[in-house]
């Protein structure tokens, strides 16, 4: 049975106005059917919000207040807008497109327009408008057993495993309420006891860059038992968080982990012992060189090509690498008839124009975009392509869904080099 304190039964009354309300009816019907005791207080939120593309089922002349409250609110008449919860520091995740550059993306005006609109009126009741699916570059950075809730798969995985903060894979309507109103059900990765790596993975393998992580994430992914907990188990090389990103980006895109250990690196994982919690592994696997390369082969297309749109930052790329990007890119040009895009959020985009990045890439041709991803903008913004470069293991693995065109994937120097060649080879070839 639910235990509400005093404050949340205040918010299901009314006391707090209909806005809390409706959200709080929801937030306790969820923590219902879970069989959760009580909720926990949410101090950080990354929300799938705006005119995302599952809102075409609304017309467009539908105001946002009532497309609001009957998607999110589960109302048919449109509740008055009112603040998120003070304690609560909200914000947007990734964006259906990005929110200037329409032609590049070849979404239209009036799709970015609207989005806009959308986000005008989310950030007058208290989400800031970031567009990331990275946020922790941006200050967003829940801390350890502080209460999350997000949408996107790779931060869930990133925020309980590097900074040992408790969340869980929310739904887009439960995460936009639980903002509304403080709460989540207390469920899941909340619970300590929940938390305990289950599945542990030799690691016979040396991964040293991005690239490397990003297909130790995918292969371990494959290997996961439905509802598994990882452990990494190996002398790993202290990797960097670009490096762990791409690590659980990919681990998400091949499993529904929402915790991944990984021993002397992540703080519940000290020890193997200390990642199991006394308790035995329900699984044991090895991960070596044979596995990485399995996974390579689902990833990258055989052979090479000519490549028309070359796609890098999934997720969202840091300051760092959009540097890196720069350097390489000075005194050179993209390939003509060769589309590059650079994908980063908003405040990372401005930081490296202020820095003198965004020139540099801009003189060799390319465009640094924010807020989105040909994967989340979806078919519109790449039907037009015939072969594809990809730097993250999660976009290459599903835009495979939305295109016919071939998919090509490797490491952030490989994806330069297709981008100024317009051309794709296999590394034996180089």
């Amino acid at each position: 049975m639910l235990h509400l304190t005093e404050y949340e039964q205040e918010m299901l009354n009314g006391s707090y106005g209909e806005f809390r309300q409706a959200a709080m009816r929801l937030i306790c019907d969820y923590a219902n059917v879970l069989g959760a005791e009580e909720l926990c207080t949410v101090r950080r939120a990354t929300l799938f919000i705006g005119a995302h593309h599952y809102l075409d089922c609304f017309s467009p002349d539908k105001s946002y207040e009532k497309m609001f409250s009957r998607f999110f609110l589960n109302q048919d008449s449109p509740i008055p807008f009112e603040r998120m919860a003070p304690e609560c520091a909200a914000q947007t995740c990734a964006a259906a497109a990005d929110l200037s550059d329409y032609d590049t993306t070849h979404l239209g005006k009036d799709f970015v327009s609207r989005n806009n609109t959308y986000f005008d009126a989310t950030a007058k009741i208290g989400v800031s408008i970031v567009n990331s699916c990275t946020p922790y570059y941006v200050g967003w950075v829940p801390l350890q057993s502080e209460h999350f809730v997000t949408n996107e798969s790779s931060n869930t995985l990133m925020s309980n495993s590097v900074f040992g903060a408790y969340g869980n894979a929310d739904g887009v309507e439960t995460a936009v309420c639980a903002a509304i109103t403080g709460r989540t059900p207390k469920w899941g990765m909340h619970l300590k006891e929940n938390r305990y790596g289950d599945v542990v993975f030799h690691v016979n393998t040396n991964p040293k860059n991005s690239y490397d992580w990003d297909l130790l994430g995918y292969t371990v992914g494959r290997y996961l038992p439905p509802h598994g907990k990882p452990i990494l188990f190996a002398s790993f090389r202290q990797p960097d968080i670009n490096m762990l990103r791409q690590c659980f980006s990919s681990l998400a895109s091949t499993s529904a982990a929402e915790i991944c250990h990984i021993t002397g690196i992540t703080p519940e994982a000290r020890t193997l012992e200390d990642a199991l919690g006394g308790h035995a592994p329900k699984a044991v696997f090895e991960i070596n060189d044979k596995q990485i390369q399995e996974s390579l082969e689902m990833l990258c297309d055989k052979g090479g090509g000519p490549v028309d749109l070359v796609s890098v930052g999934c997720p969202h790329l840091s300051l760092e690498e959009l540097r890196d990007i720069a350097w390489a890119l000075e005194g050179k040009h993209v390939h003509e008839g060769t589309d590059f895009w650079i994908w980063t959020d908003y405040a990372t985009q401005h930081m490296a124009e202020r820095s003198g990045y965004l020139s540099l890439i801009e003189s060799a041709g390319a465009k640094v975009l924010n807020s989105s991803c040909p994967l989340v903008m979806r078919e519109k913004s790449h039907r037009c392509y015939h072969g594809m470069v990809m730097s993250g293991a999660k976009q290459a693995h599903n835009i495979r869904a939305q295109t016919k065109a071939k998919v090509y994937f490797g490491d952030l120097d490989s994806c330069i080099t297709a981008a100024l060649r317009g051309y794709w080879e296999e590394p034996h070839e180089k």
